[in-house]
């Protein structure tokens, strides 16, 4: 019963210490070890340099780059890729066990046009150079209810967005939680971002965009609960 009883606590740690080793190796993740050093490793200890050259060292081609920020287990990521061949992804988090399933999952649909940077997104002009990322999603984030620099739509983050982003490069921010989608429009005003469309509950009425019908596992959990889809489309600049 005791042998029992330890195996069932030991086996979440066990899967997590096995999905990170077997992650150094998936060749379509790329790993910051250390937040105080803007190096990036691939296949395990192969340093690599891809700030600027993600289109054309990572993905073998010149085709747009969207990026999916907080992407959890990459159920988004993926999703957008299967749909848009043509269109180069990259899920970013910090969480390795999280990230291990949709790069997993990837390789095994062969789907090229997907990679996975694991890094703090506090660190995300390190690895992405002025005006090299199309699109930016930003998926049921932490809404950080005590901690409002941290929120993904705070100005610390919005400048950052506004550097690495071409012009006219669309943002999207998919929640649930509806104090950070009131203080994202509030923020959004506050910074003068082009607002191009919001709702604070998208299945309401017919879907505005076709992308909002793809569900993450937490979306399905919380509509289940009961809880609204809030959605905010928006630019931070021009051409």
């Amino acid at each position: 019963m005791v042998k029992s009883i330890f195996s069932h606590l030991y086996m979440p740690r066990r899967n997590k210490l096995t999905k990170f080793s077997e992650i150094l190796s998936f060749p379509n993740v790329v790993e910051n070890y250390d937040p105080e050093d803007s190096v990036l490793f691939i296949d395990m200890d192969r340093e690599i340099e891809l700030k600027g050259k993600w289109k054309k060292d990572f993905f073998k081609n010149d085709n747009k780059l969207v990026v999916e920020l907080a992407c959890g287990r990459g159920e988004y990521t993926i999703a957008l890729g299967r749909e848009n061949p043509d269109v180069n992804f990259i899920g970013v988090d910090i969480k390795g066990a999280r990230i291990w399933k949709g790069a997993k999952q990837a390789l095994t649909e062969n789907l090229t046009n997907i990679g996975f940077l694991r890094c703090k997104i506090e660190m995300i002009e390190k690895f992405f150079a002025q005006g090299e990322i199309d699109e930016i999603w930003i998926t049921f984030p932490d809404p950080f209810p005590a901690k409002e620099n941290r929120r993904l739509t705070a100005h610390r983050f919005l400048d950052s967005y506004k550097r690495i982003t071409s012009a006219n490069a669309i943002v999207h921010l998919k929640t649930d939680d509806e104090p950070l989608y009131e203080w994202s429009i509030k923020s959004l005003a506050d910074y003068n971002a082009d607002m191009i469309y919001h709702s604070s509950n998208i299945y309401f009425s017919p879907l505005a965009y076709k992308e909002l019908s793809y569900k993450t596992y937490y979306e399905i959990l919380n509509l289940g609960r009961g809880k609204t889809i809030k959605y905010i489309r928006f630019s931070l600049k021009e051409a």
